[in-house]
């Protein structure tokens, strides 16, 4: 795909979990979590948006958001459970999408705030709408998820590079 290609990204945070004194890591999802991973599922369903790959953290509230979720979409893109994924910085995150093979056209990354958050905003070097006002005045709750567009290759996603062009909460 040439350098003009367009491509999205959508972040997408895990739904709620519960508190646990166990193991972070191993958390599972509340019932609200349950609840909303299907409803942020459907609405990416709705997005027409086809995901040619998935990034899941392998913590356990993505992985049972990621499982809640794509029973909603039409097609399940080729997932990888990327442990970098859990507690990734921001620089992190971004090296990580700079890894994405050039014949991925949608990517869809299912983790943990603050680096969603974090990644959507950097990315956003442009947006429609109130979408940057209402992610900024809301954060970013969990199963929320934002849509980044931008042309050009994996390797070469830094800040400022796309245009926000949705953002959702479940509470939308």
């Amino acid at each position: 795909m040439s350098v003009d290609t367009p491509r999205r990204i959508v972040l997408l945070r895990h739904a709620k979990a519960e508190w646990s004194q166990d193991s972070d890591h191993e958390r599972p999802l509340a019932e609200r979590g349950r609840k909303d991973a299907p409803v942020a599922g459907r609405k990416l369903a709705d997005s027409g948006i086809a995901f040619d790959l998935a990034l899941c953290s392998t913590a356990a509230r993505t992985r049972e958001t990621w499982k809640l979720a794509v029973h909603e979409m039409p097609e399940r893109p080729r997932t990888v459970y990327e442990e970098r994924l859990y507690e990734a910085s921001l620089g992190e995150l971004i090296a990580l999408v700079n890894e994405t093979p050039d014949e991925v056209r949608n990517l869809l990354v299912i983790g943990h705030n603050p680096g969603m958050h974090a990644l959507a905003d950097a990315l956003s070097g442009a947006s429609e709408g109130d979408s940057p006002a209402r992610m900024t005045r809301g954060g970013f709750p969990t199963a929320a998820f934002a849509v980044v567009e931008f042309s050009g290759t994996w390797k070469g996603v830094e800040h400022g590079i796309g245009k926000l062009t949705e953002y959702w909460t479940p509470n939308d």
